[in-house]
């Protein structure tokens, strides 16, 4: 990871803005997960009686400068977060933008996450930058450091079910970015990064999570390329 590490240091001044041209419905996109994390709210038996009432504890993995938990702590204002990234410059962005809601934990998560139990655990743009092997070990270990009835909720970029479809997305997600404004310069930059990128098909995504033993899998939102997906750690 040393490589794709030194390039998000080297951009996490200017990381925020372009990525409002290159996601598209960003407000939904990004909006979709406090939806989710308040299934962690929910008994998990049908939503019929309150998990919890007191202040969540969430986990933000790879959580940059801090934009997804914000989101999630104007629907969460007791919320405490705890935010992971290996960029030291996006973490001391993501403590200007959260102040005392959040402490911030540097570390990789090729190398283990924090330890819970947690709520909820969130993460957006981040997990698809490690291969199929390290997906699949942070998926695990959001199952165990979730407590029973907890959820994860993981807005990511995934790989089209098929050459041609990947193909399509690659082309359209260009040309929507192309039309919101972004330069030549800022897709140089994105180039830079998705060429350390690891694409999964969201299918298989999915399958791992069921695997594992998560319950009420589903993608809530899907957009080309663009997903967001949700699990639960069973309650019992």
């Amino acid at each position: 990871m040393a490589r794709a590490t030194s390039v998000f240091e080297k951009q996490a001044a200017t990381y925020r803005g372009p990525r409002e041209k290159l996601v598209p419905q960003m407000d939904r996109f990004y909006g979709m997960v406090p939806e989710a994390v308040g299934l962690a709210r929910t008994s998990g038996d049908g939503g019929t009686g309150p998990a919890t009432e007191d202040p969540l504890h969430i986990l933000d993995l790879g959580a940059g400068t801090g934009m997804l938990s914000a989101v999630v702590a104007e629907q969460f204002p007791e919320a405490r977060f705890a935010l992971f990234d290996f960029s030291p410059g996006m973490l001391e962005q993501a403590r200007d933008l959260l102040g005392g809601k959040a402490e911030t934990l540097i570390g990789d998560m090729y190398e283990g996450i924090p330890s819970g139990p947690w709520d909820a655990v969130i993460s957006a743009l981040a997990i698809h930058h490690m291969t199929d092997e390290g997906k699949r070990s942070v998926y695990e270990a959001v199952f165990r450091q979730l407590r029973p009835g907890g959820v994860f909720v993981n807005a990511e970029h995934v790989l089209g079910e098929t050459p041609a479809l990947q193909e399509h997305y690659a082309e359209w997600h260009r040309a929507q970015a192309y039309e919101k404004g972004l330069t030549d310069a800022e897709w140089a930059d994105t180039v830079e990064r998705m060429s350390h990128d690891h694409l999964t098909p969201l299918s298989v995504q999915l399958g791992w999570l069921t695997g594992m033993g998560f319950i009420d899998v589903d993608c809530l939102l899907k957009d080309h390329g663009f997903a967001v997906f949700v699990a639960r750690k069973p309650a019992d």
